[in-house]
């Protein structure tokens, strides 16, 4: 990009929560490991999902978190933003003239298991019965219940150093909470990795399509950026992302339905991939886990899995399931 105009600023949109800003970050090391010269200027975006404290399904989902930074960067405001692939609604077109250019090598994709600062609690296993554990996924949801119907599931959500703190019992709140599932890349981009308990496999909690993904986006046409941008994309992850988008797509999901997949390149080269959809107490499930027959084609093996979900009544489970 510095040959080619050396004085260009590259404007990266974000959203202001700590977590996007490190993800920012962390993209910003990336691009100047390319280029030592490049100049970036971080573009604070707030969106209508980051003002709303509410139950996101009322205003649109996490797709507007999507919304408003691709609206910026289709207009010229910014050259570049990023997006965690797992909020990005497998049933919305990317808007016209933008791209995704890469797909950065994924990170931990798995959930895991927090509590209180001095709870003893070691492991899901561990909470009493009718314990309260937070999350805002109704992927999660679904699949804690099919574990342990037991539980009491809490809607929380906003920033992860928030919910800590409210789980820590740091803020008021008429919240209380004996652990919360989260994300483990999101922990680990934040130093928050301490805090863990237990990490939970993926066959225990299937995680949401695309999680631990960061993807990157900019103008189609504007080729100095496309160009740089293609130079972070991690092969093997834009090829399991592509297997697991599409069955997404397939089923018409968005980012509250509860779906959950996940695809991971074996040894001998061939794909495997995992996908569940789930009512909403996780009592009604179909799930497929399939290998593919040509490794490099990913999005047959997503067809594929979507396929043979809706044949089990995945249709019926999305349609009728219902946030809490």
């Amino acid at each position: 990009m510095s040959a080619d105009s050396p004085t260009r600023e590259l404007r990266i949109g974000t959203r202001t929560s700590p977590m996007a800003i490190a993800q920012t970050a962390h993209v910003i090391r990336l691009l100047h490991r390319l280029d030592p010269q490049l100049r970036t200027v971080t573009v604070p975006v707030r969106t209508e999902a980051d003002l709303w404290h509410g139950d996101l399904t009322r205003i649109g989902g996490k797709g507007l978190f999507v919304e408003a930074l691709d609206a910026r960067l289709q207009s010229g405001d910014i050259d570049l933003t990023l997006h965690c692939l797992k909020d990005v609604p497998g049933d919305v077109p990317l808007r016209a003239g933008l791209v995704v250019a890469a797909h950065l090598e994924r990170a931990d994709a798995r959930d895991v298991l927090v509590v209180p600062e001095h709870s003893a609690v070691r492991h899901l296993d561990d909470l009493p019965p009718g314990a309260r554990v937070g999350t805002a996924s109704v992927r999660r949801r679904a699949q804690l219940l099919r574990t342990r119907p037991d539980l009491r599931i809490v809607p929380v959500r906003g920033a992860v150093g928030t919910r800590l703190d409210l789980m820590d019992g740091k803020r008021d709140s008429t919240v209380e909470l004996d652990a919360m599932v989260l994300a483990s890349a999101g922990l680990a981009r934040l130093g928050l990795t301490h805090r863990v308990r237990q990490v939970f496999e993926v066959e225990e909690l299937l995680p949401a399509v695309g999680a631990g993904v960061l993807s990157l986006e900019c103008r189609r046409y504007d080729s100095t950026v496309t160009t740089l941008l293609e130079k972070l994309n991690h092969e093997p992850t834009l090829t399991e992302a592509t297997a697991e988008r599409v069955m997404l797509q397939g089923l018409r999901g968005h980012c509250n339905s509860p779906i959950a997949g996940h695809c991971v390149t074996g040894p001998d080269g061939r794909l495997s991939l995992r996908g569940m959809v789930f009512c909403p107490d996780g009592a009604a499930f179909a799930q497929v886990h399939l290998y593919s027959e040509a490794p490099h084609d990913p999005a047959a093996l997503g067809a594929h899995a979507a396929i043979e979900l809706l044949s089990q009544g995945a249709r019926s489970l999305i349609d009728t399931g219902a946030p809490f």
